[in-house]
Order: structure tokens, then C-alpha cells, then sequence
């Protein structure tokens, strides 16, 4: 029953995940369309087999070869599906690269997404993990998604609110693990748009460009050039991001560590509790540009953990445990990997 699809054998995965790691796909699919995975669904041996969906690889670390099937979300496509007085709708394929889409927004003169800029991984992936950077989530603007439900065979669409969202969380890492793949993804983008330049490091970016009044195109390329200057770019040296959530304590805990460390990073939740910042933590714990073989810390953001050539997942794995002990140890905080360990 597979003959009509082009299941690939034994596909290596190298470059499918940014942190450039070498593991191996049992079975290999490329998706441009929901025809193919109701295919998958209908064949017995493939349906049986365990399933991996992959966007841009940007937020997994594969640690041994995969058993199952990869299905590897290539869908493309973009356009207006809407609009009213305060909104226009804009739907983008699974498949779409996430840079190139929020740069086509600001292209079409839609603000919303600018602070969002650069973010690597797919449209696809955007909602599953609630991406998120200088004081934006995507969740802010995500209207519905589309998905297939391969319990069901039948394509959902889950509102804003059903997603679930949370942060770097969703429904899609819970209750619709495994069951459910992203299609496509609405976005409610304002008409009306306000700048959110108050996160610092956008703010002083800003202010060093003379920018009073800045467009949200001139947001996305100030996040754009903090990006570039604190990450390193996948395609020269291994990473997938930052590698830990930044924690969040009760308030009570918080003013504990800020009366035995009175420079520790922390910002008020709305709930009343406060996100630590997990990078000043790895670097009070001394692991900024450190390395266990070829596994290491990135020098200038100690919050990416990076590949520096042939480590294996479980090498990267090895040196996040080590930090985690360290951190623990030191601040009485456990650390929680943002990336899927596959």
C-alpha cells in the first residue's frame, strides 16, 4: 500500500536538525500535502510504526537514531484569508521557514510578529512550543490552527484559546502528542499595531539607532542584529537556541537568592511569581564558553549549548546534566530543557 509514497530508507538526519547532530531515520517522508498523511494513516505497517514530525529541527536533539517514521513537514504557501476593521488574517503552511514568514508580513506592512525575528525552526512548530523572545510570544497573535488528527483521520482547527498555551507550552506537547500534526497557522495581525520596545535589550538597541518612533520593520532588524550578536548562526556552529526555560519561583523564593545574590536577573510574572534568568545562572556557575569534549557552552550567551564538531547527542545531553547539577546546587533552581530529547 506504500508504493505511491516516497518513503525514503534509512535517511540520515544531519541536516535536519540545527544542533547538526548524526542520527538516522528508519523511514523517511517528505509532507507537502494532508493527502500524504492520510496515506500514512490508512497503511497498517506505516501507521504502526512510531512517528516523529519534523519542522526545521530546531527545537529537538536527537540522541540515538530514530526507530520509526519521520514525516517531515514541507507544505508552502501563504496568504490574506481575512480582514476587518482591527485585523487582517494571514495563513502560512506548516513547511514555511519562520524568518522568511515574519519577514513577509513586514514586507505586506503587517506588524506584530517584528520581535519574533530570526527565530530559527518552521511555522508549523511556532505554536506547538509558543515561541517566544523580547517580551512577544507567538500566542499573542495566533488566531487558530489547523491540524490532522490521525486518530480521527479528520483536519481540526483549534482556536486560540483551545491551544492551550503556556510558556513554551501548548496542547500539542500534551494531550495532542503524537496525535495531532500542524498544518497551517492563522495569525491575527493589528491593524492597528503598537510598538513593544520594552524589553531592554530592544530598547537600547533603539536608542543607539535614534530611533524614537520605530517601525516595526526597524524593530525586526534591531532584534535581528541583537540575535546575530548574542547566538551563533546554526548553519557555522551546532545549537538549537536557548537550551534552557528561564524558571520561574514564588515570589518568596526569588527573595531569597536576590538577598544572598543581590545582582540575580529576575522579572515579575503576572501572577505575582518571578522568571529567573537561566543564562545569569549557568554563568555564576562558571560553564560560559566551557566545554565536555565536543559538546559545549557558547561564550557569549551562556544559554545556548552548541556543538562545537562530531558530539553526539548524548554528549549534549551529558553537559546539560552537568549544568543542571551545578545551578541546582548552587541556587536550589532545577533547570528544564526547552529542546525534545528524541
Amino acid at each position: 500500500m506504500t508504493a505511491h509514497l516516497p518513503i525514503q530508507h534509512d535517511v540520515s538526519l544531519r541536516s535536519h536538525n540545527t544542533f547538526g547532530i548524526e542520527a538516522n531515520a528508519h523511514r523517511y517522508l517528505r509532507v507537502l500535502s494532508v493527502d500524504a498523511l492520510q496515506a500514512v494513516k490508512n497503511d497498517a505497517d506505516l501507521a504502526a510504526l512510531p512517528r516523529l514530525v519534523l519542522g526545521g529541527g530546531s527545537n529537538l536533539l536527537f540522541t540515538g537514531d530514530f526507530p520509526g517514521l519521520v514525516l517531515h513537514m514541507c507544505s508552502q504557501g501563504i496568504e490574506v484569508t481575512d480582514e476587518d476593521a482591527n485585523t487582517v488574517y494571514v495563513r502560512a503552511a506548516a513547511g514555511e521557514n519562520w524568518h522568511r514568514f515574519v519577514r513577509w508580513t513586514l514586507a505586506q506592512g503587517f506588524g506584530g510578529l517584528e520581535n519574533l525575528s530570526l527565530i530559527p525552526g518552521s511555522v508549523g512548530a511556532a505554536p506547538i512550543q509558543n515561541i517566544g523572545a523580547y517580551g512577544v510570544e507567538v500566542r499573542d497573535c495566533i488566531h487558530a490552527v489547523s491540524v490532522f488528527d490521525f486518530a480521527t483521520g479528520e483536519i481540526r482547527t483549534l482556536d486560540n484559546a483551545a491551544c492551550d498555551f503556556g510558556y513554551r507550552d501548548s496542547i500539542f506537547k500534551h494531550v495532542l502528542r503524537d496525535r495531532a500534526v500542524v498544518l497551517n497557522v492563522i495569525f491575527a495581525l493589528p491593524k492597528r499595531w503598537q510598538p513593544n520596545s520594552r524589553y531592554a535589550d530592544v530598547a537600547q538597541e533603539l536608542t543607539a539607532r535614534g530611533l524614537v518612533a520605530p517601525t516595526a520593520q526597524q524593530i525586526s532588524d534591531a532584534v535581528i542584529a541583537i540575535r546575530t550578536r548574542k547566538l551563533p548562526d546554526p548553519a557555522v556552529i551546532g545549537n538549537a537556541g536557548s537550551f534552557f526555560k528561564n524558571p520561574v519561583v514564588p515570589k518568596a523564593q526569588r527573595d531569597v537568592l536576590l538577598a544572598q545574590h543581590p545582582q540575580l536577573v529576575s522579572y515579575l510574572q503576572p501572577d505575582g511569581s518571578f522568571k529567573l534568568a537561566a543564562g545569569w545562572l549557568i554563568d555564576q556557575c562558571g560553564w560560559k564558553g566551557k566545554s565536555i569534549g565536543e559538546a559545549g557552552v557558547y561564550e557569549k550567551q551562556a544559554l545556548v549549548l552548541v556543538n562545537r564538531g562530531g558530539a553526539l547527542g548524548q554528549d549534549i545531553v551529558r553537559l546539560a546534566h552537568a549544568i543542571q547539577a551545578d545551578v541546582k546546587m548552587r541556587f536550589g533552581v532545577l533547570l528544564e530543557p526547552e529542546p525534545i530529547f528524541i
